[in-house]
């Protein structure tokens, strides 16, 4: 192209329901994209994503004035409609959550074109598309294949909670759907509730919690909560919830069925508390494998895209490869709303404005990087005892402290988009080692013990250590530990599984040579891999996040473009400083 013709740039959004996020696309490119949350530091931020947008336009050089078009991943007014509906036709008992409900949505959620307006002093309207639409696209139009079946799933759209679909080229159709109030998400996230965890946050505990138990509660599940048919379409019987009336997810009724109080938060995991969690899931991949099966009949599609919240869950993910006939699947890796921000913006480019698909999602370094003077400055400004490193001299530096058993954060490159720490901003450790497993999660994560750790292993020795040799680069999938190599005990869940990443060189390239040279010192291609944050708070974004994480925990080195810190070199007396001094979000 040349210089003198101006790029066409399209901004995704999502806010004001769950994980509000921004993308920008450049001649449809995706050049940035990232979720409000880390720069504001609250959990699933769901406001207008003020700093996201901020920070999309400043990496491309743009300003608002130079957008050809913004567009929002779904239409508040249809949802707004489901709402009243749903509280109307459970009168009264709904009453008290529509009157919690409704000056948020008069003062906010009904006026997003307005707010747009206002917030970017942007002249146009924008424009909106069908929030599983907007699952859909960013799914297929960013995938490898030029055509595939496509099945969305989360707790609820506008109406729609699932949808079976298929894309060729750059067109979308989507062919079934189910509405609310029967949704897989929704009876995902029930038990969560259910299970004393938080709703929309933590339903990856659940997961995490199933190979604890026996699936001994999945028939009456099956028998009383949930009508399966042969198509993979379902129904719930909602007799038994309260989420689409209430402001809580289940009640005495639900209690009832399994003879159990819902479990207060915090409180002792029991054998039962673990069956459930176990047959839950079993529900779930019975369900999530029936609609593949009969999607992939239906279209003829050897190649599966999936989107949506339930999509990020990687055990029924890998029941699909598994138990169908699909050859290959794409999981969109940033799957819950904020993914719906880059959706919006190919629909538009490419299913409306039918401009060829010239983008596939290789990797999600999308987000803000930081370069050398500016973490210098900061470790300066502290008064941070540093050392700096040339690249080689940094790999040899922290795969030689990984295998002296030394915690390390890494903060390196671009923030990854999405809710995985895929290596730009993690907490690594030594696979090797079964005490990291408990070191890492109460002394550094200050989270539950259960709570598996996710290996990140060299693609091209996948195979060695793991079953299926498959490519696995956002942790979207499970594997099975070999038997032959169970030497990485903190990564190899109770059940022998691990929730796999592959990394290959050219997607993170600095990533992927740590490994390599721990495996030249040490012989292992496997590290632990979890996101760089204590439990409750968003993935670090900058460095001044980092360093006050390193700060809060029991992380030995602190690795940061070319500078490491030793735990052991900051003096004590400087934590409270730091830790205290008034924080100014990014």
């Amino acid at each position: 192209m040349s210089s003198n013709i101006r790029a066409m740039n399209i901004l995704g959004l999502s806010c004001f329901y769950h994980d509000a996020a921004a993308a920008l696309l450049q001649d449809g490119k995706l050049v940035a994209a990232a979720q409000e949350e880390r720069f504001t530091r609250k959990r699933h931020d769901d406001g207008f994503p003020a700093n996201a947008i901020e920070f999309c336009l400043k990496y491309a050089g743009i300003q608002v004035k130079d957008l050809d078009q913004i567009v929002f991943y779904d239409r508040p007014f249809t949802k707004f409609e489901r709402i009243v509906q749903t509280y109307i036709a459970t009168f009264p008992f709904g009453l008290p959550s529509f009157l919690k409900a409704l000056p948020v949505w008069l003062k906010e959620k009904m006026w997003i074109p307005q707010r747009i307006n206002e917030e970017l002093n942007y002249e146009k309207r924008p424009l909106f598309t069908d929030h599983h639409m907007s699952h859909a696209a960013s799914a297929f139009l960013v995938s490898p294949f030029e055509e595939a079946a496509i099945l969305t799933l989360d707790g609820v759209g506008e109406w729609e909670t699932t949808t079976c679909g298929k894309g060729n080229g750059t067109d979308i159709q989507l062919l079934k759907s189910i509405w609310f109030p029967h949704s897989i998400g929704l009876l995902y996230s029930a038990f969560t509730y259910y299970l004393g965890f938080r709703v929309n946050s933590a339903e990856y505990k659940v997961m995490g919690l199933a190979p604890y138990g026996e699936p001994r509660f999945y028939d009456l599940i099956m028998k009383e909560l949930v009508s399966l048919k042969d198509d993979g379409s379902f129904r719930l019987n909602m007799k038994y919830f309260t989420y689409h009336y209430g402001l809580t997810m289940t009640g005495r009724k639900f209690e009832r069925l399994f003879k159990e109080p819902h479990r207060n938060p915090e409180s002792k995991l029991t054998q039962f508390h673990k069956d459930m969690a176990a047959s839950i899931q079993k529900a779930t991949d019975t369900i999530v494998v029936t609609m593949a099966r009969h999607i992939q009949k239906e279209t003829g599609m050897k190649n599966l895209c999936m989107a949506g919240g339930v999509a990020l869950n990687c055990v029924s993910n890998s029941k699909i490869l598994k138990e169908t006939d699909f050859s290959d699947m794409f999981v969109q890796p940033a799957a819950g709303d904020a993914g719906g921000a880059l959706g919006a913006a190919y629909y538009v480019y490419n299913t409306i404005m039918k401009n060829p698909r010239n983008f596939v999602l290789r990797d999600v370094f999308l987000g803000p990087e930081y370069s050398d003077d500016e973490i210098e400055t900061l470790l300066r400004k502290y008064e941070i005892d540093f050392v700096k490193y040339s690249r080689e001299e940094l790999l040899h530096e922290s795969a030689s402290l990984i295998a002296q058993q030394k915690v390390i954060g890494w903060f390196q490159g671009r923030m990854e988009f999405g809710p995985r720490a895929l290596g730009s901003r993690s907490i690594i450790a030594d696979a090797r080692n079964p005490k990291n497993q408990s070191i890492v999660n109460l002394k550094i994560k200050f989270r539950e013990s259960f709570r598996p750790f996710a290996p990140t292993v060299l693609e091209d020795k996948t195979g060695e250590y793991f079953r299926p040799d498959r490519a696995s680069p956002y942790m979207l999938f499970v594997a099975t530990v070999r038997e032959d190599r169970r030497e990485i005990p903190a990564v190899t869940h109770v059940d022998g599984s691990a929730r796999l990443q592959t990394i290959a060189r050219d997607q993170n390239p600095l990533y992927y040579d740590l490994i390599k040279e721990f495996e030249r010192q040490t012989g292992c291609a496997v590290i632990i891999n979890t996101s760089f944050n204590v439990r409750g708070e968003p993935i670090v974004c900058s460095p001044d996040h980092a360093l006050r994480c390193f700060l809060r925990t029991e992380m030995d080195y602190l690795v940061m473009g070319s500078y490491v810190v030793a735990k052991e070199n900051v003096r004590k007396e400087e934590y409270a400083e730091i830790l205290n001094e008034v924080f100014e979000p990014d």
